[in-house]
């Protein structure tokens, strides 16, 4: 069943800016699931930009697969059994790429977070090609703790110092209500990795002017 979007405040355009900006394909490392991406990264940060005039946009993390979450998508298809006949939340859904692997793996339910309009466009657009649903919201979750998902998922979101400090908390929260919480990094400064236990490590390649590199070790982890 294709997703529902669930964002009032996001206008047709957009979706047709997202098309526009990207073609859809399947993911280097996980060819199960296909994604809107863009081949040409400074040029639609360029023109994203532009589209919003002086005030800008947000990045278009949207528009990429970022090593870590690629390895919790591959982590997820690989073991099914973390998701299946389970509520998931994906948190700072980026594609959705996460959501949509879970859902194909039999997740109950998938609901993606994210702060960017765009992103939950792409999302709906992610899942819909992939014949799953997922539920993609326009929300800020970091001051709860994930409730009602069993399963918490984040690809990446230890790459600032900021948002590592808002992240850690929340994650730890919905550990202690009882949720599994599997995050994946490929190596970036804040992760606080002595709270955490490696379950799985990935090469994934990646689009080298985001990473100054084409392959990216990456680590999938758990958080308690």
């Amino acid at each position: 069943m294709p997703s529902e979007l669930r964002t009032p405040h996001q206008p047709v355009s957009d979706l047709d800016f997202i098309r526009s900006a990207t073609e859809l394909k399947p993911v280097p490392f996980v060819p199960e699931i296909s994604l809107h991406m863009a081949e040409d990264a400074i040029a639609l940060w360029e023109r994203t930009e532009r589209a919003r005039g002086e005030a800008g946009l947000p990045p278009p993390f949207w528009a990429f697969a970022w090593a870590g979450g690629v390895a919790v998508a591959r982590y997820v298809l690989d073991n099914p059994e973390l998701v299946d006949g389970r509520a998931v939340l994906d948190i700072a859904a980026g594609s959705g790429l996460v959501g949509i692997a879970a859902a194909l793996r039999g997740a109950r339910a998938v609901g993606a977070a994210e702060i960017d309009a765009y992103a939950v466009a792409s999302i709906g657009l992610n899942a819909e090609a992939n014949g799953v649903r997922v539920e993609a919201d326009l929300v800020d979750l970091v001051d709860g703790d994930g409730a009602p998902a069993e399963v918490v998922l984040a690809g990446d979101v230890f790459y600032e110092r900021e948002m590592a400090a808002r992240f850690l908390p929340f994650l730890e929260r919905a550990v202690a209500r009882g949720a599994t919480v599997i995050v994946g990094d490929p190596g970036r400064a804040y992760l606080p990795r002595e709270r955490f236990t490696a379950v799985a490590a990935y090469r994934v390649p990646v689009v080298a002017d985001l990473e100054d590199t084409s392959v990216k070790t990456t680590t999938v982890w758990r958080l308690g």
